[in-house]
């Protein structure tokens, strides 16, 4: 037992996306839910820019800290504009949405 080590799996996730890509129905899975992790990275980074935690937020807002976590943590209830607005003004942001024209496949 002696000869039994730990030795760490490699795992290039990069790698492994892209070729799971290669899978179509993988891939409209994984564009699906492209807009719904850009919103959480605008959150996270609109509140480190701040410099306030998800008590200092909630506190602002009215709401808890749980609240805050399952916001910013993606959960299946999608926020309403007003939920995201008011999480905007309490990090000094700006609530923008915008439509943009579908990009066109290169090889249409």
């Amino acid at each position: 037992m002696e000869d039994l080590k730990y030795q760490p799996v490699r795992y290039d996730v990069a790698a492994a996306i892209k070729k799971d890509l290669e899978n179509e129905e993988f891939r409209k899975e994984y564009e699906a839910l492209g807009p719904k992790y850009a919103l959480i990275r605008e959150l996270l980074e609109a509140r480190k820019n701040s410099g306030m935690t998800q008590e200092a937020v909630a506190s602002k807002i009215g709401t808890t800290k749980s609240a805050i976590s399952r916001l910013e943590g993606g959960s299946q209830h999608a926020p309403s504009i007003a939920t995201l607005r008011k999480y905007a003004e309490a990090v000094g942001c700006e609530l923008v949405i915008r439509l943009e024209p579908k990009k066109k496949p290169a090889d249409a």
